[in-house]
């Protein structure tokens, strides 16, 4: 496999990747009635070489701030039952 090919290879697995845990947290918040409107992939940390993709949670209102947030009070007193 040439350098290229590897290099590519890197990159699709970390965006894969990236994808997956963006749609794994997109689902988890839906599930607590949570929507980001702005949730993807942060575009200038694709063009990295190799590739460190990260998620961009985004900017929300604040009722979805307190949704969120929530969200995770439910989700902490749910972990301590």
């Amino acid at each position: 496999m040439k350098n290229d090919d590897v290099s590519t290879s890197i990159w699709f697995d970390r965006v894969t990747e990236a994808r997956e845990a963006r749609d794994d947290l997109r689902l988890a918040l839906r599930a607590r009635g949570v929507t980001l409107p702005s949730l993807g992939l942060d575009p200038s940390s694709l063009a990295t070489d190799p590739a460190r993709p990260l998620v961009e949670l985004g900017r929300v209102t604040p009722a979805v701030a307190r949704d969120l947030a929530r969200a995770l009070a439910t989700a902490e007193e749910a972990g301590r039952e």
